[in-house]
């Protein structure tokens, strides 16, 4: 799970508890001539520079290339924070992905992240795709542009919320939102063998979330799927769900559900 409560930058050594692969200043053995090894130390340097501080990193659990995995850095600008009318407050972040074994490059996601029920929501579709940087011949400008780039588009997300905000739903629209956002979680075959109630998934853990707008089912169901605040039956047995902690599935869940929530509102 994303550390998306804490409202502080942690410094270097605090990076380094969470994710030491950050720091590693060569690449894997395994990585080719033509690989140029940046730090991601470095990236995170550039970002403060340009006024983003780090507010959580995570590294993904490796038997292989240790040290080398890839690794999530979560940035975020004092400067740069959405005020709802409703009082529902947005902080937008940048989300970087990067490995020291040449398998991955530089990648910028944007998202929203609610200080009410602190959720995040990764935003990636087509209007906002993610923004890479290869490893040959990185330099600041090309860093700067592509934070820019990322920066203008922020009026996109403000768009995308409010437009969450005003559709309305029904309850059959509510229960096939409900319904089609398992699949983020759950594969088919999973989904043959369990039973799970929709209508629970529906129900809001706080009064903030209580509506029947695109934006409060959407904030609720990402909550219970995310956090693992639903059950669900297994044959004869009942069971709780398990909170997604692998940062790769937390982005993955998010970006499907994003992506699900604007077919209900286009």
């Amino acid at each position: 799970m994303l550390d998306i409560k804490n409202m502080d930058f942690i410094d270097k050594s605090e990076i380094k508890k969470r994710a030491n692969s950050i720091f590693t200043t060569t690449g894997s053995p395994s990585t080719s001539d033509k690989y140029a090894h940046i730090s991601t130390e470095k990236i995170i340097d550039d970002m403060e520079l340009l006024g983003w501080g780090v507010v959580d990193a995570k590294q993904v659990r490796a038997r292989k290339s240790v040290g080398f995995q890839k690794h999530l850095v979560v940035f975020r600008n004092p400067e740069i924070v959405i005020d709802g009318a409703d009082g529902d407050t947005v902080f937008p972040q940048i989300l970087l992905t990067n490995s020291h074994d040449g398998k991955n490059a530089f990648t910028f996601t944007a998202g929203l992240f609610r200080m009410i029920c602190e959720n995040g929501l990764v935003v990636c579709n087509q209007e906002f795709e993610n923004l890479k940087i290869r490893h040959y011949g990185y330099d600041f400008e090309e860093l700067e542009k592509t934070i820019n780039a990322m920066v203008e588009k922020l009026p996109l997300t403000v768009e995308s919320m409010n437009r969450f905000k005003t559709t309305v739903l029904n309850s059959n629209q509510m229960l096939d939102f409900a319904k089609r956002a398992l699949n983020s979680r759950f594969t088919e075959s999973e989904l043959e063998n369990i039973t799970i109630d929709l209508n629970d998934l529906l129900t809001p853990s706080r009064e903030e979330d209580k509506g029947n707008d695109m934006w409060s089912v959407f904030n609720t169901v990402q909550e219970k799927l995310t956090h693992g605040l639903f059950n669900y039956a297994y044959g004869s047995k009942n069971r709780k769900a398990r909170k997604i902690k692998n940062f790769n599935k937390d982005m993955e869940l998010n970006n499907k559900l994003y992506q699900l929530a604007n077919e209900f509102v286009n």
